[in-house]
Parts: structure tokens; C-alpha cells; sequence
């Protein structure tokens, strides 16, 4: 009984379409690269928050004749969330503004990546600021889930 509950268990796990890998935390997207980033944009701009850049780096890499996958990252955020984090743990400026990747993978699956919040925790050995990180995951999976969203 145990053995059939353990492959239940992996199964679902492995169907899981949200990935975490080395701290990042994946969708998958329905749409292509483009659609995903456009949707992504306007749904910050359309809650308040600042836009900083969107990168293109496959443009970037085809600007010096070099190939790679379609990848966009967009940073963004909000100076009243960041800046409470940052006077827990000034290091975590490192990893601000918030971005989000979103990019075709070895798969032809589109997806779109953050960090995971609770990784930056650790990472920068963060104290104090539970609530602070527990909105940023809330609001991170809030708004790519909305981009992925049909």
C-alpha cells in the first residue's frame, strides 16, 4: 500500500506544471514567447507596478551573429516592497528589481520563470521579514500564473 501511495505521489509530482529548479519557479505557457512577455507587461503596468527593462536576448545575441533560444526577461517592481527587504538584508539588492524570465526551452515548451522568493530567503540569510517574502511569492505566482492564463 505504501509503494502505490509513494507512486501516486511521484506521479502527480512529476505532472506538476510548476518547476523548481535551482530556485526558480516555472510555468509552462500556452502562448509563444512574445504573447507571454506582452501579457506579462501589461498586467504589471496595469497594477501600478514600474517597469525597469525588457530584454531580448536572442535579438541581442542576433545583433553580433550569434544564435540562441527565444528568451525575454522583464524586471519590474515595486520600491514599497522592495526596500523593506532590502533593509532586512541590503545583499538581496543584488537580486532587485524582480524579474521574470520567459523563454523556449530544449522542449519547444514556452515558460515563464521567477526566483523563488523563499530561495532569495536563504540565499541572503533574510531574518525578520517573513511576511515580506511570503507576499513577493504570493504576488510572483499571482501575476505569471495571470500571464499563462487563457
Amino acid at each position: 500500500m505504501k509503494s502505490i501511495m509513494l507512486m501516486v505521489l511521484c506521479g502527480f509530482l512529476a505532472s506538476f506544471s510548476a518547476i523548481a529548479s535551482e530556485g526558480l519557479v516555472s510555468l509552462e505557457s500556452p502562448y509563444t514567447v512574445k504573447k507571454t512577455a506582452d501579457r506579462f507587461e501589461s498586467i504589471i503596468l496595469a497594477k501600478g507596478l514600474s517597469l525597469f527593462a525588457r530584454i531580448d536576448h536572442k535579438e541581442n545575441a542576433e545583433s553580433v551573429n550569434l544564435a540562441m533560444p527565444e528568451t525575454e526577461l522583464i524586471l519590474f517592481g515595486n520600491p514599497k516592497v522592495g526596500t523593506p527587504l532590502m533593509n532586512c538584508a541590503p545583499a538581496v539588492a543584488i537580486d532587485l528589481p524582480q524579474k521574470v524570465m520567459i523563454q523556449k526551452d530544449n522542449d519547444n515548451k514556452v515558460r515563464i520563470s521567477y526566483n523563488n522568493p523563499e530561495y532569495l530567503q536563504k540565499r541572503h540569510d533574510i531574518q525578520g521579514c517573513d511576511q515580506v517574502i511570503s507576499k513577493i511569492a504570493a504576488v510572483l505566482n499571482k501575476l505569471s500564473t495571470a500571464a499563462i492564463s487563457q
